[in-house]
């Protein structure tokens, strides 16, 4: 035959259509896979990246809330003492009883008491005396303190028959712990290296309470105490006002279990915060939700026309089919029998080029 057919083996080409198709599924398969952990990996990330937002958040929102509601717990001021001398008494040097102002007041960025507003606070003095004859000889002796406020005027003060601040002084006795002689012997026995090295002295420390429940006004803030001592003979190594707060309610919970109040508020604003976040994440879903409606209008015909354009390939596929029988019917009966083979390959060829 003068024209060269090109046969088309069907053996050799189904393998090599068969594994192509293979190859392109495990392809998407695997880039599927792919992608799908990459969003997760991504969406995890992003879930834990939140949470320590917002965990970090909620512990901030907490010790901001903390140092800003509770006080300062304890603090002690030095207290020193003044009085007049030169008198023309010869059984007394001093001419006056010891007094002292003690300031309320701190200064930082701006002036402020250091006492809290609505707290109570006990008020206590301690007076470091040796443990001499003029001091035993003593006796007991009075202790005045006075709050005063900005002005000058008397702002708060207490009372030992109550527990509120009402009156405008309170006043306390003390006097140094009796010991025998025989207790004094023995103690200079014992700790006399202790004496001799200056490690130990001979010496007693006295606590008076001044205030049990003293609360600052708001309204007329105490800025310095007035504190005499009544008694020119007595003796006094060093002095310190020691202010100490007693809480109450939340602050108690607060001060005396940290650590469960600190899990609680963290825990309390961490959920808070997550559920704000996963109401505004839902909030802007269902936002976003009409625009997504608007854009299906498209999408569907663009869906519609791919399922068209399907649809007459699928019909020029069977009218290709239609058109090689009708050529098979064609062919002439005296062709011989090697004529008609090659026909009927070249047919099937077309047939499979068309189904590709």
């Amino acid at each position: 035959m003068d024209q060269e057919i090109h046969l088309c083996p069907r053996g050799d080409e189904e393998p090599s259509i068969f594994r192509g198709q293979v190859l392109l599924r495990l392809q998407d398969a695997v880039y599927g896979r792919m992608s799908r952990i990459r969003q997760r990996v991504t969406q995890s990330f992003v879930i834990v990246s939140v949470l320590f937002l917002v965990f970090w958040i909620a512990t901030f929102l907490y010790w901001s809330f903390y140092f800003s509601y509770m006080p300062r717990t304890a603090f002690s001021i030095p207290v020193y003492y003044y009085f007049r001398t030169g008198c023309e008494s010869p059984t007394s040097f001093l001419c006056s009883y010891p007094v002292a102002n003690i300031s309320l007041m701190i200064k930082n960025q701006h002036v402020h008491t250091v006492l809290t507003f609505g707290q109570i606070y006990q008020i206590s003095l301690h007076l470091e005396m040796p443990d001499s004859p003029a001091n035993q000889e003593l006796g007991m002796f009075m202790i005045k303190s006075t709050c005063f406020s900005v002005d000058g005027v008397s702002g708060s003060s207490s009372s030992h028959t109550g527990s509120l601040l009402v009156s405008g002084s309170s006043s306390r006795f003390t006097m140094l712990r009796y010991r025998s002689d025989l207790l004094k012997y023995l103690e200079m026995l014992l700790l006399l290296p202790a004496f001799l090295g200056g490690v130990a002295e001979q010496k007693q420390v006295l606590e008076v309470e001044l205030f049990s429940s003293y609360m600052n006004s708001p309204y007329d803030p105490a800025t310095f105490v007035f504190i005499e001592i009544v008694s020119n003979k007595v003796q006094i190594y060093s002095s310190q006002l020691h202010i100490h707060a007693v809480f109450t309610g939340i602050r108690y919970f607060l001060f005396h279990f940290p650590l469960l109040s600190a899990v609680v508020g963290v825990f309390s604003n961490f959920i808070f915060l997550s559920l704000l976040l996963g109401l505004s994440y839902v909030r802007l879903l269902l936002t976003s939700a009409p625009e997504h409606l608007r854009t299906d209008g498209p999408l569907l015909n663009r869906e519609s026309n791919m399922n068209s354009n399907h649809q007459e390939d699928g019909s020029d596929a069977a009218s290709g089919t239609d058109e090689l029988l009708g050529l098979s019917q064609i062919v002439p009966t005296n062709l011989n029998q090697e004529n008609a083979h090659l026909l009927f390959n070249n047919n099937t060829e077309v047939t499979q080029q068309t189904e590709c």
